[in-house]
């Protein structure tokens, strides 16, 4: 009796023991940003989204999980001839992202193996259609066009292309050094034209600075010429001045008592001075016929200042 009682509860453990195991089994936890594809007796049946989820035992099947994250895959590189026959190594990253779990699970074998392959062959494609300066200017429009080819071509598996990133484009050693030769000789164009850019800037520099200086100079002199214009102006005007007053005081002393007997003898001093100098500066000389007559040359000068004093 003992025997049978051991016995049945060895089986009835047993028997929880394999329930909780596929109970255990049943249980599915799935992360944030992750999907999983159920497939009941090998036929899709759903798609589990992030949370906590129990399947049917031995019916249900995890048969695909899925990213829901954006991926990057790189691109190998890979040999493009140009328009102009130039072998470049092209390589780049492929930016995609899963928006279709069942679709991309049934929908392709590889979508990452299949994106990569349709980024490299429309690669190709681009690159035959651009000489090889054109194709380091031309990058966004190159990421622009196999984002779109590539994009068209999943949209049945699923996922969106989101963009495409060129790395790196690497000519032959040959056209290296060809580009570099250009680029030095293009550099020295630069630099020459900037040093004759510089030296006309300087000439037209001292040029203007010579012409400031001249009329700087000019506008001094013709101030200089002004000034002293003012001054001889003032000069003469204060000489005409005095002499002015001199005469007025000449002719007011006149008029005074005795003024007329002054004059006289003022002018025959003169006269007498002036004809003794006449007689030094020169060894021949003309003697007027009247030269004892100074009393009559006095008579003369003082019937002129009577003439002219006012009454």
């Amino acid at each position: 009796m003992l025997a049978a009682i051991t016995t049945g509860t060895v089986v009835l453990i047993g028997i929880l023991i394999f329930a909780f195991i596929v109970f255990i089994t049943t249980i599915r936890i799935v992360p944030q940003k992750r999907a999983y594809i159920i497939e009941r007796v090998g036929k899709y049946h759903k798609t589990l989204d992030a949370g906590f989820h129990i399947l049917a035992p031995l019916v249900d099947k995890v048969s695909y999980r899925h990213t829901l994250k954006e991926q990057a895959v790189d691109v190998p590189p890979q040999q493009c001839i140009t328009k102009d026959n130039i072998a470049v190594e092209v390589d780049g990253i492929l930016y995609m992202q899963v928006v279709d779990p069942k679709r991309a699970s049934y929908g392709i074998d590889n979508y990452r193996f299949a994106a990569t392959q349709l980024a490299q062959t429309t690669m190709r494609s681009v690159m035959g259609k651009l000489d090889l300066d054109k194709t380091f200017e031309e990058r966004e429009n190159i990421n622009s066009v196999i984002v779109e080819a590539v994009d068209k071509a999943s949209d049945p598996w699923g996922v969106k292309v989101t963009r495409y990133e060129v790395k790196n484009i690497l000519p032959p050693q040959s056209i290296k050094d060809a580009m570099e030769k250009q680029m030095r000789a293009e550099r020295e164009k630069r630099a020459t034209i900037a040093e004759s850019e510089g030296d006309r800037q300087a000439k037209i520099n001292r040029a203007e600075g010579d012409r400031q200086e001249m009329i700087a100079r000019s506008e001094g002199e013709k101030q200089k010429r002004i000034n002293e214009a003012e001054g001889r102006a003032v000069e003469i005007q204060r000489v005409a001045e005095a002499t002015a007053e001199g005469i007025r005081k000449i002719a007011s002393a006149i008029n005074e008592k005795g003024g007329s007997d002054a004059v006289n003898l003022r002018i025959a001093e003169q006269y007498l001075d002036e004809f003794g100098k006449l007689a030094q500066a020169n060894n021949t000389m003309i003697i007027p016929s009247n030269l004892a007559d100074i009393a009559g040359v006095i008579k003369t000068a003082s019937s002129v200042l009577k003439a002219k004093t006012p009454a």
